[in-house]
């Protein structure tokens, strides 16, 4: 009799481990304290969602991350123009995915999956409900038996029609179905205008879910970080505006981190400051100064964060000349 209770206690077991992906074995906030620095990585990389082979992002950039001194990867995905009538994801799409999923790991980053589709959701969250469920659906189930190195952000800066309360209820969802494979993944989810820091206290997560990391983004002064930016109709004409690190320069980035530490401490989720940086307009001395002060202040309030970003745009490495924009990468990783 003894026997069989104890076979049965530990059928029950493997059951269990079978059925649960991975045992969790850190909480969100020693997660979060390991993400430390990172980066953000090819999501404007066309032809690498194509064939991982031909993209500008090259294998040897995953090391050479971690060499330089970063702990994470966020790697931007885009899979919606990759969906065919159904929402079925290209396969093509997920084996460029499953690759740096891989490379990422072997190389000891942290990979985020990131759901970049926030210009597709903010124009019409309704039509694109299912878009966006559809690809936690197949994420999710091909990712649960990474182990707690692989991080999911639900979604890139919810805005405009996305709604601070619309997005609640969707988040909601997508949360039930990735917890339907992954019971013990790290998510990583923000509030909406943006991951604005302002908007954090219009953020409804589940109470009994604290396996949950809150990221916000932070760009302020604009008229600095985005001077000269096509895309950013207010400020694409400005030119020579500076950032010196004065008192009232300083006291900005503080105050409004502030708010994000403080609302970290009174609802006990530890912040990951998913992008910071200036656009490359601005001079490379003021550029350096102020990613070198965001990143020193979001350390010491105890945030983990990732730059944006590796290629395109606010560049910490220049693809073109094989060669890291050495006062960015010095400003970020402080050596």
């Amino acid at each position: 009799m003894k026997k069989l209770v104890l076979l049965t206690a530990i059928l029950f077991v493997l059951f269990s481990v079978s059925n649960n992906s991975y045992s969790q074995t850190v909480s969100a906030k020693e997660q979060c304290k390991k993400m430390a620095k990172g980066v953000n990585i090819i999501g404007y990389d066309n032809a690498l969602w194509k064939d991982h082979s031909k993209g500008r992002f090259k294998e040897k950039y995953f090391k050479m991350i971690k060499d330089a001194g970063f702990s994470n990867v966020r790697v931007n995905l885009q899979p919606f123009s990759h969906m065919d009538k159904d929402f079925t994801i290209d396969p093509k799409w997920l084996e460029t995915l499953d690759w740096a999923v891989k490379k990422g790991i072997e190389a000891k980053l942290m990979v985020i999956l990131d759901l970049h589709e926030f210009n597709a959701m903010a124009d019409d969250p309704v039509a694109k409900k299912e878009m966006f469920l559809s690809v936690w659906r197949q994420l999710a189930p091909r990712y649960k038996d990474q182990g707690n190195d692989v991080l999911f952000e639900i979604l890139n800066e919810p805005n405009s029609k996305l709604t601070a309360e619309l997005w609640n209820n969707y988040l909601a969802e997508a949360v039930k179905i990735i917890r339907q494979t992954n019971p013990n993944r790290t998510l990583i989810i923000g509030p909406g205008n943006w991951n604005g820091i302002e908007t954090l206290p219009t953020l409804v997560l589940p109470k009994d879910d604290k396996n949950i990391i809150v990221t916000v983004h932070f760009y302020h002064p604009m008229k600095f970080t985005h001077q000269g930016a096509a895309w950013a109709k207010d400020f694409k004409d400005l030119t020579g505006i500076t950032w010196t690190g004065t008192k009232e320069e300083k006291e900005e980035i503080d105050s409004k981190l502030k708010v994000a530490a403080d609302w970290s401490k009174a609802n006990d989720r530890p912040i990951f400051l998913g992008e910071f940086g200036s656009y490359d307009k601005g001079d490379m001395a003021s550029r350096a100064r102020y990613t070198a002060y965001v990143a020193r202040t979001a350390e010491k309030l105890n945030f983990s964060w990732a730059y944006w970003q590796f290629d395109s745009d606010f560049i910490v490495y220049d693809i073109n000349k094989e060669a890291w924009v050495e006062p960015i990468l010095k400003a970020l990783v402080n050596k």
